[in-house]
């Protein structure tokens, strides 16, 4: 079977970058790699790649197959699966995260890792917004050693096994044979420097255990699942790199009438037939107090009237405010006093004499 051209195994177009063919290689290569990928013909299609990466990524062999394509007359192509150049150091990437390398370390500045908490606040402190502290245990910059985790700066040497590079070269063998891998540095761990004597106060670590409380400026309006960043806040740093953040997760506790629904509000209220039928003006109570509101006349049990501007705030900071809803409810007296089940008696009697009942008109509906 005729080769398919390089460019196209590897879903690329000729003259693609080197940082093009790297990534479409790794993507590839992870994809179909033998390992991960049980389908018939992974295999084969995983040392097609590789072959196709080998020419694509020496950059003599690929100005090579540019000019002549697969009949080169200076020499064969077809790497297989073993012989990889790794021009990029993508091979030995992908083995090294398959066959135990990990993750690539750095001997440079890195930043501490992220802090997520979880807290509880009541309705009126998420509605108002307040302050509060909170306690954390951190992993904190060793002050005696400013985090270098040594006694002294003289006590700090550069690794001579990696020369401070802080990664070294092994041959390791694969199901493809063997390969070069890089990978951190055994004896300084991939820092690329040795402490001959440790700091006392951290015992070479470079950090240390700290509890610190630490105020928090909760907003108006925050809401149960919101998170509040507190930048600098997380655990120290590795070698001189900033600190990780703080996260806060709020659950907001609710309120025995007020309902919230992102930032508006909504409160039902009881109103009796009359308030309901004749009408009416009432204070009803919203976050901010009192407010005056008008029950129009023959206002149905269920109307949702609406007080533009009575939710929360805008936690983020914006422009605006929520609303607040009035759900009318109907309440039905239980038990009635003489002089009102008399008015009530005597309402019915008219309402029969004057009009049909609702309930006579819905009857009627299914009467033929």
């Amino acid at each position: 079977m005729a080769k398919r051209d390089y460019y196209e195994v590897l879903g690329l177009t000729k003259g693609a970058s080197e940082d093009e063919i790297k990534k479409a290689y790794r993507s590839l290569a992870k994809k179909y790699h033998p390992d991960i990928n049980k389908e018939p013909g992974a295999e084969e299609k995983f040392k097609e790649i590789n072959e196709a990466y080998d020419t694509l990524s020496d950059p003599d062999k690929k100005a090579r197959y540019d000019q002549y394509g697969f009949e080169d007359p200076t020499q064969g192509f077809g790497g297989g699966a073993g012989g990889f150049s790794g021009g990029f150091g993508g091979f030995e990437d992908i083995i090294n995260s398959f066959f135990g390398g990990g993750r690539r370390q750095s001997s440079g500045p890195q930043q501490g890792a992220d802090i997520e908490k979880k807290m509880e606040i009541s309705f009126e402190d998420a509605v108002y917004g307040c302050k509060k502290k909170i306690r954390l245990s951190v992993d904190d910059e060793c002050m005696q050693c400013g985090g270098t985790g040594a006694a002294t700066k003289n006590d700090i040497k550069t690794c001579q096994k990696c020369g401070g590079r802080g990664r070294v070269v092994m041959r390791q063998q694969s199901i493809f044979g063997y390969t070069n891998v890089e990978t951190a540095c055994p004896d300084c761990r991939g820092k690329g420097k040795i402490i001959t004597k440790k700091c006392p106060d951290c015992n070479g670590t470079g950090r240390v255990r700290r509890t610190k409380d630490v105020e928090i400026t909760i907003p108006a309006g925050i809401q149960t699942g919101m998170s509040l960043r507190m930048e600098g806040y997380g655990q120290a740093g590795y070698n001189g790199g900033p600190n990780g953040d703080l996260y806060i997760q709020f659950i907001c506790g609710e309120h025995k009438d007020f309902k919230r629904d992102g930032q508006d509000i909504y409160l039902t209220i009881p109103l009796s037939y009359s308030q309901m039928v004749l009408g009416d003006t009432i204070d009803v109570p919203t976050i901010d107090g009192n407010v005056s509101l008008k029950i129009p006349a023959g206002t149905q049990p269920g109307t949702k009237l609406r007080l533009r501007g009575k939710g929360t705030k805008n936690p983020k900071g914006g422009i605006g405010r929520g609303d607040q809803y009035v759900i009318c409810n109907l309440i039905i007296p239980t038990s009635l006093s003489k002089e009102e089940k008399k008015a009530v008696e005597e309402l019915s009697t008219y309402e029969k004499q004057t009009k049909k009942s609702p309930w006579e008109n819905f009857k009627a509906r299914f009467t033929k």
